[in-house]
């Protein structure tokens, strides 16, 4: 069957935004993260050769967490100015490149994404996840990976496959004990507090004991080190609550796997408006001269 990418669309734009010096247009407009961007799409779709590719992006709203947990991500800054301008053009440009864009109010873009991974792997489709958040190892498998961005302290070490090997290799645990291994750890990127003073090894070597989080929670009264053994027991509804947090929902609407269509005339449109010269030449090498078009 075919190979589908699948962008964590705001995971990357960060980065694209955080990267690359800062550009603008002559008017001050800033193009930074369209620039890293697009670069960072080509590059993937030339070395992955993928039969479609498709970009989820939050917009706004975890109503199903919030309800469980309200300081769920309370603790993220807003997002900088520079990128809220730029955030329109990232979604136009994506469309413009034939690549699909799926976004749901109130409904996180990690659900959406992990809902559609399996819905491809079911179909007999190879997935790669392009994502640094650790949320996706728990769907790890056969037919989906996570491709990891480049290393900011080695950006020499490329884009790297995340497999199931590596998720036990990094995690100490299985994709099918993440979301336990991050209720006991806590996740701050997300603002879920887990048992204080667990770390990685710790909860890894109590789930390769017993199992799972509710395995943790009623051997309780036998953890090593003794001193969690009464953190544990208090905290076992706050930890169950935990793991509903870390828990991808798989059950979300998908869309067909179809490969959208690029639309030249507009991305040429769009890079002349924000003078990205060398991004356009390189669209107009890549799509061709629109007809009528003349930059």
């Amino acid at each position: 069957m075919a190979k589908w990418l699948l962008i964590d669309g705001f995971n990357l734009v960060y980065r694209c935004f955080h990267a690359i010096p800062e550009l603008t247009r002559a008017d001050g407009f800033p193009t930074n993260a369209l620039h890293g961007w697009m670069k960072s799409l080509w590059k993937l779709e030339d070395q992955e050769k993928p039969a479609g590719t498709l970009v989820f992006f939050d917009l706004g709203g975890a109503q199903d967490r919030l309800a469980l947990h309200p300081e769920y991500k309370a603790q993220r800054e807003e997002m900088p100015a520079g990128l809220v301008q730029q955030l329109p053009y990232v979604k136009s440009l994506t469309r413009a490149m034939g690549f699909v864009g799926i976004e749901l109010n109130g409904v996180e873009s990690d659900d959406l994404l992990a809902s559609q991974a399996q819905a491809l792997a079911a179909a007999g489709h190879e997935v790669l996840i392009v994502s640094a958040d650790k949320d996706f190892a728990q769907i790890v498998s056969d037919r989906v990976k996570i491709l990891l961005p480049p290393s900011t302290a080695n950006p020499k070490l490329g884009w790297r496959v995340l497999d199931a090997a590596g998720v036990v290799e990094k995690f100490g645990v299985p994709p099918a004990q993440i979301a336990d291994y991050l209720a006991l750890v806590g996740d701050t990127s997300d603002n879920i507090p887990g048992v204080n003073g667990v770390g990685p090894k710790t909860a890894s070597k109590w789930l390769q004991q017993y199992g799972s989080l509710e395995g943790v929670i009623a051997h309780s009264a036998e953890l090593k080190p003794e001193r969690f053994q009464e953190a544990v027991r208090n905290q076992a509804e706050g930890l169950r609550v935990n793991l509903k947090l870390t828990t991808l929902n798989l059950a979300l609407s998908t869309v067909p796997a179809e490969k959208a269509t690029p639309q030249p005339s507009e991305l040429f449109r769009l890079l002349g408006e924000l003078e990205m010269k060398g991004c356009l030449a390189e669209a107009q090498r890549r799509y061709g001269l629109g007809q009528g078009e003349l930059f």
